[in-house]
């Protein structure tokens, strides 16, 4: 049986000069590596994310690959990105999971692990 698995890595930055705290817009950027860690090769096909501000509001997005993209990976290929999400609060989280088919036709979801959005603390 072949297994079906990727790793993915997050990071995250406030992106202060697209932001307007005075009109509660927050943009938050971030990378995401996607790698391959199976050994098989395998697409993503699509996302669906769960983003959560800071006053408890959910929002959920689903849609077709990454960055207009659905990558083919062959294992050990990885496949990094940069997109956004504009928050209302200064804070939020974000989780989700990427849906993948394998090159054997196996559908498998790879789950993406909550991750933090937050303003940096402004020292004086």
């Amino acid at each position: 049986m072949s297994e079906h698995q990727f790793s993915v890595r997050v990071r995250v930055r406030f992106v202060s000069e697209q932001s307007d705290p005075a009109s509660d817009l927050y943009l938050f950027a971030y990378t995401i590596r996607v790698e391959n860690t199976g050994d098989v090769p395998a697409q993503l096909l699509s996302r669906h994310w769960v983003i959560t501000d800071g006053n408890g509001k959910v929002e959920e997005v689903r849609g077709p690959g990454v960055v207009g993209e659905q990558p083919l990976l062959a294992p050990g290929e990885s496949f990094e990105y940069t997109s956004g999400c504009p928050l209302s609060t200064p804070y939020g989280t974000m989780r989700g999971s990427y849906q993948c088919v394998a090159a054997d036709g196996t559908p498998f979801d790879v789950p993406i692990p909550e991750f933090i959005l937050t303003v940096p603390r402004v020292l004086h």
